[in-house]
Order: C-alpha cells, then sequence, then structure tokens
C-alpha cells in the first residue's frame, strides 16, 4: 500500500483526474481536483506525483498524443499525365436514342430541337458549375445538328469551340471551351 499524506499531488490512474490530498481514512483517500471538486478514492487508484518540478505527461496528454498520431496522413494525389490534362471534364451524348426511349412518333424537326435543348441545358449547366471543357457528341450524320450547334455556341461570347479529339471521337463531335472570369 502507497503512504499519502495530505498535500501530496495525485493523479487518477484511470480517469483525467488530478489534484491534491485533501484527507486520508484509512484506505480511502479524499482528494481536491483542479477545478475544486472533493472527490474520494482508493489507495489503489491513486498514483502519487513526483516534485512538481519534473516534467510529467497526464493520462489525458498521453491520450491526445496518441490520437493525434492516429490521425490518418493525407494521401498524395496520383500526378496527372500531360495527355490526361487535356481530357474534358463533361460530355454531352446528343444521339437521339440517349435522350429517350423511343423516337417512335417524332419528325425530324422535333428530334433536332430535343437535341439543341439538351445542348442548350448542359451548356448553362457548364457555365454555372464552372466546368472548363465540355464535349458535345452529335454524330456524323447530314451535319445538321453540327451546324446547329455552332450557330448556338457562336451566340455564347465567352466561349470557344472546335473539333473534339479526332482519336477519341473521329468527326462527330465538338469540343466546347469556357473561359471563367
Amino acid at each position: 500500500m502507497k503512504n499519502f499524506s495530505i498535500g501530496d499531488k495525485v493523479e487518477v490512474l484511470d480517469d483525467t483526474i488530478s489534484g491534491t490530498v485533501t484527507a486520508v481514512v484509512g484506505d480511502n483517500i479524499t482528494i481536491e481536483t483542479d477545478l475544486g471538486f472533493e472527490i474520494s478514492y482508493l489507495a489503489k487508484e491513486l498514483i502519487k506525483i513526483a516534485n512538481a518540478d519534473t516534467i510529467r505527461v497526464s493520462n489525458y496528454e498521453v491520450a491526445k498524443i496518441k490520437q493525434e498520431k492516429e490521425q490518418p496522413k493525407r494521401k498524395n494525389k496520383p500526378a496527372i499525365k500531360p495527355k490526361e490534362r487535356n481530357i474534358p471534364k463533361m460530355e454531352v451524348d446528343l444521339h437521339i436514342n440517349q435522350l429517350v426511349k423511343s423516337s417512335k412518333g417524332m419528325g425530324n424537326f422535333d428530334m433536332l430541337n430535343l437535341q439543341l435543348e439538351t445542348a442548350k441545358r448542359q451548356l448553362n449547366f457548364a457555365i454555372q458549375k464552372r466546368i472548363q471543357k465540355v464535349v458535345f457528341i452529335h454524330g456524323v450524320g447530314e451535319g445538321v445538328l453540327k451546324e446547329e450547334l455552332q450557330y448556338l455556341f457562336n451566340k455564347y461570347d465567352n466561349l470557344k469551340f472546335y473539333d473534339a479529339d479526332y482519336q477519341k471521337y473521329g468527326l462527330g463531335a465538338t469540343e466546347v471551351y469556357i473561359f471563367q472570369n
């Protein structure tokens, strides 16, 4: 059994409480915590703190240090290859079978209007979300949709457009670059 006397500095073994011994009655030790509360403990639950001049580390501080060390390290993002930097952030497929389940009963005018409305909506979305590059996949066909898209893009003054990557899309896609301010 440890000998405690009034005035000893002590810490509770399984808690973050420390204080000064104010009373000793057999095996029961009453301490006044650093916050001014009086609490009774058994002698085996307390540990005497050496001279106040020596450096000491409480259970709380040890737990805090362990917690800091256990925090996950940030993982480095993989380096982006120069070729991949130019890959567009957003693709919009304007093929009619991608936009509706069935084009049955739709005339060419209706299909073209649906495709243009989709393109306009997606372009406005990209501008709003500050997406710089968008590829509109229109297909080759007779070139009517491509011409209408170019007419639409010419109405905007904060973008430029050009044929998309030939290796990936062939001649059936237009890439739009949106200037951000």
